[in-house]
């Protein structure tokens, strides 16, 4: 096996022998123009030759071939036969391809064909002239057909009376008798490439021989060298100094001897005798390799480079190489500075802008240039960039939010002061004219000092002695200020305004991306605070806690409601639209109104949620056809609706977690919810739902999907995490109390995703506050029902309605008896502040409500049951109906009439 690599090195010197710019190459050239040029006028001489040869031969062998034919036994009987051309045919046929000829054409004396190797052409007549042959005389003739070049012999037939009989024609192509190239040809291409390899190889040992003399340069780069030896020398920026072995100098160029002042003839002194100083002196005649030596020669640092020359056993020499560092020590200073400046710019490209806070942001400029830019660093914002809004103009008033410095006693204005700056203060005019302004000596300035006199001695007394302020500009709008101040550094010069100016662009985009997402922010937080219910309604069925904690990222889709109900009930609501911001926000808005509607119409949750999802899949079908890329479909809610007088609850969900229960004592489930597809996606599927009975005082626990689940938790952790915080609260906790628990125990300060959670702890109505009548189907009944709801009014203390509900009971009932079907009920439910009165029968004929005219006999009760009380309504039921009338309890919220006086008003009309 070779050595790694040796046969690309092989491949390199064999190119370098064989390169024009060598002699061996040369030569090499020269002999293979005279070995090709040999070889081309053998090879045209034997093709010639060989053509004159192909053609006497072709000639002969068609001349013979037509003779001896010709005087075949038989050939005449068959040429004057009936059919010359079924006898001749065969035979003419079997001899070509016998003699080796391309064809064998038999005439007759007039030229018709008898025989040719093409069938299609016997019989036809040629137009070629044959007259000689038929004289006697063989005929030939040589011709260029589609085969290559052709000898065509024709001989002619007698008789035995010496009458011509008929003709022979035979033809061969050269191609077919040529031989000479083919047999000569491989010997004469052996004998160029023989001589072509003793020729390279001749090349090759006398180029090896000269590479090795000339250490490897061939004759185009010696004439170089030699040619730009002085040049070379005496143009680099650099001092060439060669010393032989016995310490002469040999050679110096001129950077050298302005270098180390050498007198003009340098050469053959010794390096002893050139003034130089005796460190230097004995370097350059150690024969030892330095790099970058650094000595002193006059006025000038020279960093000095040596590298020794030469064989073993021969006289040693050195090269040294001499620059001239003192300008590039003074750059050094500049380099490193400049270096620093980058770091920083980097550092602040990095540590400014990492959230989305305005007066964190600027606290990270402040931060980013202390110490390594300035000592103290304060940052002043116009007041409506800190609201988040678009600044209306140049203002003299900023407020000062953020401050760092290499100490904290320093007596500039504190974080939060609101600074109005004066016409004369320098600074005045960067907030004008949006430049930077640059104050190297604050004891000199006389604006600055009429700021604030007494605050500005301090300030100077402190040490502080140069300022620079720079505009905070983005999108071509001052947003406010940065100011570098120093005590322990130098002034400012003219050349850190660009570093202030590039640090307070990055810091200007920055405080406004965040200024806009602050304004995108509280439209957004306003918009959905807005949306969410400020305060919930009052209603004696459950207590209520609530938290909603918005995400990171802003406002969420999340959303909660409780929503009275007739009949003492109340609804209780939880919900979650997909993605954030103000699209989501708007949209939980919308829901929430339709379920306000939609609960106004006393629907069972399953017919809530079926409404809700054919209302979202309408209006996703509306904004795609409209274009609107940002859908609702995905929105997911979960309905309850709570019983206090039988402590049932209802509920349904469209995609939604079900609840947490925690019981009386203390345990917690997860009851079983039957979920239904998402909002917008359950299409013809119905929505299903399960009924809990739940005790009083065990506590309902609704919520969305980012209370029990993010990036790091998934949900089961999350619910197991919920268990154990409700089971570890306090049973005689309020509602409020266990909801502040569970945030403090599942959610950080700021979620990724927002969460809602609703904590509800039933109520029952006690059984005294719950009175109901079984109602005969008959109109003589009504006045003893009417007497028992007086009994039981006057047993509350009613009395002061009493009138009132009659009159409604006797309505109500009254039509479930006539229009109506039986069973009939009569419920009267009395809670903290109403009296609820329900007529339950078994028809789903609903009343409505219209102003009968001076001539119609009925239409007036059910006018006289809305002035009587305050709100009204029907709900349906799996079979009947149920109409409800509510009532204020206290009269400062009852403002139906009371008295027939005030009854006959509602008639006394204008138009009568």
């Amino acid at each position: 096996m070779g050595i790694p690599g040796s046969f690309p090195q092989a491949g390199r010197r064999l190119r370098s022998l064989f390169s024009p710019r060598s002699v061996a190459g040369q030569v090499f050239l020269l002999q293979l123009a005279l070995v090709v040029l040999l070889v081309a006028v053998a090879l045209v001489a034997l093709v010639l030759q060989d053509r004159r040869q192909a053609t006497a031969e072709a000639r002969d062998r068609s001349l013979a071939v037509a003779a001896a034919f010709a005087n075949s036994p038989g050939i005449v009987n068959a040429m004057t036969s009936p059919h010359p051309t079924a006898v001749l045919q065969p035979l003419a046929e079997r001899a070509r391809k016998v003699s080796g000829v391309d064809y064998i054409v038999m005439l007759s004396p007039y030229g018709f064909r008898w025989t040719h190797p093409d069938p299609k052409v016997i019989g036809k007549h040629v137009t070629t002239s044959y007259d000689q042959a038929l004289t006697g005389e063989p005929y030939q003739t040589t011709f260029d057909s589609s085969l290559g070049r052709a000898v065509d012999s024709t001989v002619a037939v007698f008789d035995d009376k010496g009458s011509v009989a008929g003709l022979v024609t035979v033809g061969v192509t050269v191609e077919r008798v040529s031989s000479t190239v083919n047999h000569q040809l491989p010997v004469l291409l052996g004998s160029s490439g023989i001589a072509l390899l003793l020729a390279a190889g001749g090349s090759a040992l006398v180029s090896g021989r000269l590479r090795r003399q000339t250490h490897g340069l061939g004759p185009v780069e010696m004439t170089r060298v030699y040619e730009h030896h002085d040049a070379v020398l005496h143009a680099v920026r650099e001092g060439v100094v060669i010393i032989g072995g016995n310490g002469q100098v040999l050679l110096a160029n001129d950077e050298a001897r302005r270098l180390l002042d050498l007198p003009e003839d340098v050469e053959q002194h010794r390096v002893g005798d050139l003034g130089l100083s005796p460190a230097m002196s004995s370097l350059l005649v150690s024969g030892r390799t330095a790099t970058d030596e650094v000595y002193r020669a006059g006025d000038r640092l020279l960093a000095l480079n040596l590298r020794p020359v030469g064989r073993e056993g021969r006289p040693q020499g050195s090269v040294a190489t001499l620059r001239d560092t003192t300008e590039l020590r003074a750059l050094a200073g500049r380099a490193d500075l400049a270096r620093g400046r980058l770091q920083l710019l980097y550092e602040a490209s990095v540590r400014i802008g990492t959230t989305l806070d305005v007066f964190r942001t600027a606290q990270e400029l402040a931060e980013v240039a202390v110490p390594r830019f300035a000592d103290f660093v304060t940052v002043e914002l116009l007041e409506p960039v800190l609201r988040g809004e678009e600044p209306n103009g140049a203002s003299n008033e900023m407020r000062r939010i953020a401050a760092a410095g290499i100490r904290d006693d320093q007596p500039l204005y504190p974080v939060g002061r609101l600074i109005r700056f004066v016409a004369d203060n320098p600074v005045a005019s960067t907030v004008a004219g949006g430049r930077p302004v640059l104050v190297p000596d604050l004891a000199a300035s006389d604006g600055w000092r009429s700021q604030d006199p007494e605050r500005t001695r301090r300030v100077l007394e402190y040490g502080i002695h140069s300022l620079l302020s720079v505009p905070l500009r983005a999108r071509g709008v001052v947003l406010g200020l940065a100011e570098f101040w120093r005590s322990e550094h130098g002034p400012f010069e003219q050349d850190d305004l660009t570093s202030a100016e590039e640090l307070a662009a990055r810091a200007a985009v920055c405080i406004d991306n965040a200024r806009r997402y602050t304004r995108e922010h509280t439209t957004a937080v306003t918009l959905q605070r807005s949306l969410l219910p400020g305060k919930l309604p009052e209603q004696s069925a459950l207590e209520v806690g609530h938290r909603y904690l918005p995400a990171q990222a802003g406002v969420g889709g999340d959303w909660f409601d409780v929503i009275p109900l007739p009949g003492a009930r109340a609804a209780l609501v939880v919900g979650d639209v997909v993605g954030h911001g103000l699209h989501a926000a708007a949209t939980m808005g919308r829901l929430r109104t339709a379920v306000h509607t939609f609960s106004a119409l006393d629907l069972p949750p399953t017919e809530i949620l079926g409404l809700l999802d054919d209302l979202v899949t309408r209006v996703d079908q509306d904004a795609g056809a409209e274009g609107a890329s940002e859908a609702i479909t995905g929105a997911t809610c979960l309905y309850a609706i709570y019983d206090p007088v039988s402590g049932s609850c209802v509920l349904a969900s469209a995609g939604h977690p079900g609840p947490a229960l925690v019981s009386t004592d203390g345990s917690v489930s997860f009851p079983e919810i039957p979920v239904s597809p998402p909002l917008g996606v359950g299409g013809a599927m119905p929505v299903e739902s399960a009924e809990l009975q739940l005790p009083e005082g065990s506590r309902l626990v609704l919520y969305t999907d980012g209370l029990v689940e993010d990036r790091t938790r998934d949900i089961d952790t999350g619910l197991g995490l919920l268990r154990d915080t409700l089971a570890a609260a306090d049973p005689g906790d309020s509602p409020e109390d266990t909801c502040q628990a569970v945030i403090d125990a599942m959610l950080p300060a700021r979620p990724v995703d927002d969460a809602a959670l609703l904590v509800a702890l039933t109520r029952r109505l006690e059984r005294e506050q719950v009175e109901d009548w079984e109602v005969p189907d008959d109109p003589a009944a009504v006045p003893g029902i009417r007497a028992e709801v007086t009994r039981k009014l006057d047993h509350w203390g009613l009395g002061g309605i009493s009138f009132a509900t009659e009159l409604i009971v006797s309505e109500l009932v009254t039509n479930a008896i006539r229009y109506g079907a039986a069973p009939i009920r009569l419920r009267l439910l009395r809670d903290r502040k109403s009296l609820v009165c329900e007529v339950t029968d078994g028809s789903s004929t609903s009343p409505h409500l219209r102003r009968a005219t001076l001539t119609d006999e009925g239409g007036r009760g059910l006018f006289l049951v809305s002035q009587f009380s305050r709100r009204w309504g029907t709900r349906y039921m799996d079979r009947g109906k149920i109409i409800w009338t509510e009532q204020a309890i206290d009269k400062r919220e009852d403002d139906a009439p009371t008295s027939q006086e005030n009854l006959l008003d509602l008639w006394r009309d204008t138009e009568l």
